[in-house]
This record gives structure tokens, C-alpha cells and sequence, in this order.
């Protein structure tokens, strides 16, 4: 949702009626993955994709209809139908696309989340009794600690999206809604943009965080030195700390979608920074310099009270083996190893370089 934020914005600015598709389930070689977003409006205005172009008119002509008759759609694509051809999915996968009108007080719930970084999930029933279908629920962590239980069948959905909420992964769930209602909810987890934090106002630090700010990536630089980590070499970075890392780390939020570069081959601001990165929830962890520095390091560290497992966890030397020399050449090797990291965290299966 957060890519097509500009164009809902201003369709809704304009009194447009819209309808979101959703991914909610693929087999085999779907284009998109689960949670994948296509909008549309009635005068024929679309932006995402659900499909990378596979299905999308026949979902367009879904949402079209949904907008229509104010009721949320189920479809169901895939090779096996006698309608795959025509659609053009005929890269052998399958997918499941909900498509309902959009619900604008859900939708500012989600803006209001989504501007403050905040991770969330939302449920919606995409299967079951007619007066429930496209029903949705929106929860953050936050909410988990206030909520009131009580006996309206409904917290059933609210039970299932806390558990999913805390598992970290979207899914399609069947739950039972009151006695004898079967029903298939979509839980989306929305995790806070992943955030890039740069210990060390270098060179290659402004590539890395110009190059982070294009895939996403939330951008953090500490540096106690003002020479290096100053407004006018990190005008473009979300945040500049100018402190040392044990007292600029305790100002971020250090969470599971943080990556954490440490990059200046100075041990007085780049082990204290390790010393706190290795200790936390971060996905990924690295440090620059040559084998023999990474070896110095790591004793010092150990030293210092890391355990050998949490030195498991540093990424040192830094990068993919890309071999290259400049600055630009070395951010793209980290942002490549980082990215990579983030994969194989999300999936479980070891990520490798495709050609």
C-alpha cells in the first residue's frame, strides 16, 4: 500500500470511487507475491500491479464491478482454468486477488500508520457470510496491550490477527466466526520500513544511504565527528545523530528490520557500536575492513563480553564480493549483502546471486 499512496491520495482528494486488489494467496510461479496491490477507479485510473500484467484487465473489470454493486469479489486464477489463457497467466502459477471498494476510514487508519513508521496488521474476511465479507480489522503491538476483550464473536478475528501480528507473516487463515460460519480471513502484516543505520560519516556512507533511500530503506547516520557527519555532506539522510554510539544508539529504534553498517577503522567508535549492534534484534550486522582488521576486531570484541554466537552474527568483511574499489562500487556490494540478508530472514532459504 505504501507505493500508492501519491495516486489513492489524490484520487480520494478528488471524490474518485476506488477498489484495492489484493493478493492474498499463490502457488507455483505467481509474478506478484502476497500482498501485492493493484488500485482502480471507475473512469479507469490504475496504479500497482497484482500480476506483473498477467490478470490484471480481468481484475480491473472485477473492481470495476465491485464499485458497482458495492460488494467485495473473490478470483481465483490459475493454469488449470479454462480461463488462464485468456487472462494470461501462462507462466504456470496460480493466484487468489480479493478486490473490494475501498474503505476510507480504514485507508486513513493505514495513513496514519504508515506515516509514523509503524508496523500493523490488518484482517479482512475475504470468505464466509455475506454480511461480514470485506469486513477489517487493523492492529499494531500497541493495541495488543489495550484491548478489551468481549463476547461479540468478532474478537475471534481480533485473536487470530494478534497472533499473526506477532508471528510476522501474512497468510490466509480459516477461523470459525459464531457457531457454524466458516470463514477465510487475510492477515497482512505490515512491517515498519526496514532502516539502514550508518555508523561513520564516510564517503561511501552518502552512496550507501542514497542508494538505500531507493529501495525503501528508512536511513540513520551516527558520527560524533562534525567534520564527517555534518547537514551538508547528510542533508539527504533521514536522520544524522552527531553523538558516539553509546549514546546515539539509545535514540533508535533498533528493531528486526534493521540493518547497522559500521564503517569509519576507527575501534573508538566502531567497537562500541558492534559492541551494542551484536546485542541486538538488528537483521544484520557489518563491519568494514581487510581480513586482518576483522580479526583484531572479533578479539577485541570477545574481550569486550560478545559471546562467540553473537559474533556469529557480524558480516565481516563487508559486502558481497563484487570486487570492487570505489565507494560506489563498495556501497552497492553492502546494500547487495543486506538485501540479501533480508531475504533469506524473511524466507528461510539461503539467497545466492541469480545471473
Amino acid at each position: 500500500m505504501r507505493e500508492l499512496l501519491p495516486q489513492i491520495d489524490g484520487w480520494v482528494n478528488n471524490h474518485d470511487r476506488i477498489a484495492i486488489a489484493t493478493v492474498i494467496q499463490t502457488w507455483g510461479s505467481s509474478p506478484r507475491g502476497v500482498g501485492a496491490k493493484m488500485a482502480m477507479t471507475l473512469d479507469g485510473k490504475i496504479a500497482g500491479s497484482v500480476s506483473g500484467g498477467c490478470v490484471e484487465g480481468a481484475v480491473f473489470e472485477a473492481g470495476v464491478q465491485s464499485l458497482k454493486t458495492d460488494k467485495p469479489q473473490y478470483l481465483h486464477f490459475g493454469v488449470a482454468d479454462e480461463t488462464a489463457w485468456h487472462v494470461g497467466l501462462a507462466c504456470g502459477g496460480q493466484v487468489d486477488v480479493f478486490v473490494q471498494p475501498l474503505d476510507e476510514q480504514v485507508f486513513r487508519q493505514i495513513r496514519q500508520r504508515l506515516a509514523a513508521r509503524q508496523g500493523f496488521a490488518t484482517a479482512t474476511v475475504v470468505d464466509g457470510p455475506e454480511e461480514l465479507l470485506g469486513w477489517e480489522l487493523l492492529l499494531t503491538k500497541d493495541d495488543l496491550k489495550t484491548r478489551v476483550r468481549t463476547n461479540d464473536p468478532r474478537d475471534t478475528l481480533y485473536e487470530i490477527t494478534s497472533q499473526v501480528l506477532l508471528e510476522g507473516r501474512s497468510k490466509l487463515v480459516n477461523i470459525q466466526l459464531g457457531p457454524g460460519k466458516e470463514s477465510r480471513i487475510f492477515v497482512e502484516v505490515v512491517a515498519p520500513p526496514a532502516r539502514l543505520v550508518m555508523v561513520g560519516g564516510v564517503h561511501t556512507s552518502i552512496i550507501l544511504a542514497q542508494l538505500a533511500t531507493l529501495l525503501g530503506f528508512e536511513t540513520v547516520v551516527i558520527d560524533p565527528r562534525r567534520a564527517f557527519g555534518n547537514l551538508e555532506r547528510f542533508g539527504h539522510v533521514d536522520r544524522l545523530i552527531q553523538a558516539w554510539p553509546e549514546d546515539a544508539f539509545p535514540q533508535v529504534e533498533v528493531h528486526d528490520n534493521t540493518a547497522i553498517a559500521v564503517l569509519t577503522h576507527d575501534p573508538k567508535i566502531d567497537d562500541p557500536a558492534l559492541i551494542y549492534a551484536l546485542k541486538s534484534k538488528a537483521f544484520y550486522v557489518g563491519a568494514l575492513g581487510s581480513a586482518h582488521t576483522q580479526a583484531r576486531r572479533r578479539e577485541r570484541l570477545l574481550a569486550a563480553g560478545i559471546t562467540p554466537e553473537q559474533l556469529a552474527r557480524l558480516h565481516g568483511p563487508i559486502g558481497l564480493p563484487l570486487g570492487g574499489q570505489t565507494p560506489e562500487e563498495i556501497a552497492l556490494a553492502i546494500l547487495a549483502e543486506i538485501v540479501a540478508v533480508r531475504h533469506e530472514e524473511k524466507t528461510g532459504e539461503t539467497v545466492g546471486i541469480r545471473v
